[in-house]
């Protein structure tokens, strides 16, 4: 091993460390010459006696530590060990912190995991998961007057994975997949086009996309050749072939 070109890396929180996982990620995509980075994830940490027990062994390892912790206590016997050390320690919290209570005078809640509790932003991101879950694949049309969006397309158009990243996003959206020769729901005729959405994908795309998902299902060779044309509001198919 290179040890030039090796890291060892400590991430350490009082929550998740989901924070500092991402930041470090970010920032090692800039170092591409690096052939080996070690990365120990230490989270939940509740104690400064646990604290001080990994600075030290990522002391004794040479490590560089990176740290989202919240708690003013942690963050200073974490800063006190590290300047009493030469520990490599990097706090992605703290500064940020005293820049903003600086601005604006207000203290800090010092409250670890205080972005996980249950908020009703996070009841309504729910609710809208449940919805697109209910409303999946035109199984109820009267969902589409509920709903903030209307999803339609051909199959394999990825409706469901909009559906699910929409709801993720607090939105409550409902699709419908267009088959050819089945008639419309006569209820999306009804629905404010401002709300409604269409997908669209070359018929080849559709079928490398059918093809690689029919292999996974382990039905061997699969030919399938989809055409759609769009007349008078009609879905027509062209032609369809499935071999095995």
């Amino acid at each position: 091993m290179n040890e030039k070109y090796s890291l060892k890396l400590f991430i350490i929180s009082d929550s998740t460390g989901e924070t500092a996982q991402k930041i470090t990620t970010a920032i090692l995509a800039q170092f591409p010459e690096l052939t080996t980075i070690e990365t120990q994830h230490f989270a939940f940490i509740d104690s400064k006696e646990e604290l001080i027990k990994i600075l030290r062994e990522a002391l004794q390892k040479g490590a560089l530590v990176a740290s989202t912790l919240v708690k003013d206590s942690f963050n200073e016997a974490a800063h006190e060990f590290a300047a009493r050390t030469s520990l490599s320690y990097v706090d992605f919290m703290n500064p940020m912190m005293q820049f903003i209570q600086g601005k604006t005078g207000l203290e800090p809640k010092g409250e670890a995991r205080a972005q996980h509790k249950l908020t009703p932003d996070y009841f309504t991101k729910i609710e809208a998961i449940d919805f697109a879950v209910k409303y999946d694949d035109g199984q109820d049309p009267k969902g589409f007057f509920k709903a903030d969006y209307v999803i339609l397309g051909p199959s394999r158009t990825s409706k469901t994975p909009l559906s699910m990243y929409l709801a993720n996003k607090s939105y409550k959206v409902a699709n419908l997949p267009l088959i050819p020769q089945v008639p419309l729901p006569k209820e999306i005729f009804d629905v404010p086009k401002e709300k409604l959405i269409g997908l669209v994908a070359t018929p080849e795309v559709i079928q490398r996309t059918r093809e690689k998902r029919l292999s996974s299902l382990g039905l061997g060779e699969v030919l399938l050749i989809l055409i759609f044309l769009i007349s008078k509001k009609k879905w027509i198919l062209l032609r369809i072939s499935i071999t095995n």
